[in-house]
């Protein structure tokens, strides 16, 4: 196979033996570094990225993607569901109620954030359903006894869902009773006192892998938030799209669409630090590993400066036989470039086998109450894997231009001179 001569010198060089094997040493270590920095930058970017999904997937399955509020309030919630439902890219619609109190059982006792929910439409917005380990959203509401008509009802308590981890702190499962206490005042002879705690059965406990939910969480019905937390109507309207990158331009349209008396806020504002804080620092540690590619790239400029000085005669030889300068630097930068190649190939596919492996394996392991996750995720975009191999080959180039200048200015007379 007919190979171009620069190609060919470049790679005898790079192969050296005997007299020149220090030189072939220098090459392999540059190559190496070449490999370790573009398998590091793979992996912390594999890291950062599976962490910023990992996230974005936990938060948006737990919450809906565009939070809704009437100034006027909302009366009749379902009228205004199927409202908001004819927006564009609006899948689905359903009410909320929030608010605060204290959950005790006889093992602990725990703070509570209290959803209010309607079982049936909480669905459409959120994976509460996915998510569910034992019970259903559906025993929120109590059994009906078909004897005694639609408006009687059993005696049998109404429901909770509780998050597995305050579930399993306050030492409950299904059917058992726990007291919720909420910080409403109500009226009595005695002057204004605190509502009296209110018993309620664990209807189910459910994990959506967000320790801040998992720990804190408890789903109500809406008629039980309402009494619990002494409200008339709805706090708010919980809307799913079809497109997570749409809910930015929804709540746009329905500030339009339907006036001032309306807010809404997207799943990107409302999580906006922690998006933020966690791009800087994928910003920050792909500079701080890049800069190992770098120092890698400042070995093939010694490498190539030392083959230079020993390989002077050749150069000058190489010269009188007819090279010219072009050909002589063309040498000198592919083995550079071989180099930069060779080492990007090898690091950039190590670094995609450890991130797949440590993702597969989920070997990583952190503090779940601090990082919401129990593991680091790993995701290698294809689009961040093209641009570290465009990179780290465009580094290497660059650090062959010196050495391959230098070579080039030799002058023949002056190198065979006292040979």
């Amino acid at each position: 196979m007919n190979v171009p001569f620069e190609f060919h010198v470049a790679l005898r060089y790079l192969l050296a033996k005997r007299k020149q094997a220090f030189i072939s040493v220098i090459s392999s270590i540059s190559t190496l570094g070449v490999t370790v920095g573009v398998m590091a930058l793979v992996i912390a970017l594999a890291l950062m990225t599976g962490l910023q999904r990992e996230m974005r997937d936990r938060i948006v399955g737990g919450n809906p993607h565009v939070y809704v509020w009437n100034t006027n309030g909302i009366a009749d919630y379902r009228a205004e569901v199927e409202k908001l439902h004819q927006v564009a890219h609006v899948i689905g619609a359903a009410p909320a109620i929030l608010g605060q109190g204290l959950v005790s059982a006889s093992r602990d006792t725990a703070p509570l954030m209290i959803k209010g929910i309607d079982p049936e439409l909480e669905l459409q917005v959120t994976d509460i359903k996915r998510a569910m380990q034992s019970g259903t959203v559906e025993s929120l509401e109590k059994a009906v006894d078909p004897a005694a008509g639609d408006a009687a009802i059993t005696m049998e308590r109404d429901g909770i869902l509780l998050g597995s981890e305050l579930a399993t702190k306050l030492g409950v499962r299904v059917g058992d009773t726990v007291s919720v206490l909420t910080p409403q005042e109500v009226l009595t002879p005695n002057g204004l006192t605190l509502r009296p705690a209110r018993l309620l059965r664990v209807a189910g406990t459910f994990s959506l892998g967000l320790y801040e939910f998992d720990s804190a969480y408890g789903y109500v019905s809406i008629a039980v938030a309402k009494r619990l937390l002494g409200k008339d109507q709805v706090d708010l309207v919980q809307l799913r799209v079809d497109d997570l990158a749409l809910a930015p331009e929804v709540a746009a349209t329905i500030l339009q669409k339907f006036g001032s008396q309306y807010l809404a806020e997207d799943w990107t504002v409302m999580n906006r630090a922690l998006f933020s804080a966690l791009s800087v620092e994928k910003m920050a540690i792909s500079l701080t590993i890049g800069l190992i590619v770098m120092v890698a790239a400042l070995n093939i400029v010694a490498s190539l400066v030392l083959l230079v000085m020993e390989k002077h005669r050749d150069i000058a030889i190489l010269k009188t036989m007819g090279a010219s300068a072009r050909s002589v630097m063309t040498i000198f930068m592919m083995q550079g470039l071989i180099i930069g190649i060779v080492g990007t190939a090898v690091g950039a596919a190590a670094g995609y086998i450890v991130a797949y492996v440590l993702d597969r394996y989920r070997l990583v392991r952190i503090p779940v109450d601090v990082y919401q996750v129990s593991y680091v995720p790993f995701r290698v975009l294809p689009s961040d894997f093209m641009l570290v191999i465009a990179g780290a080959i465009l580094i290497c180039f660059v650090a062959t231009l010196y050495p391959s200048r230098q070579a080039a200015r030799l002058d023949p007379a002056q190198s065979l001179r006292y040979e």
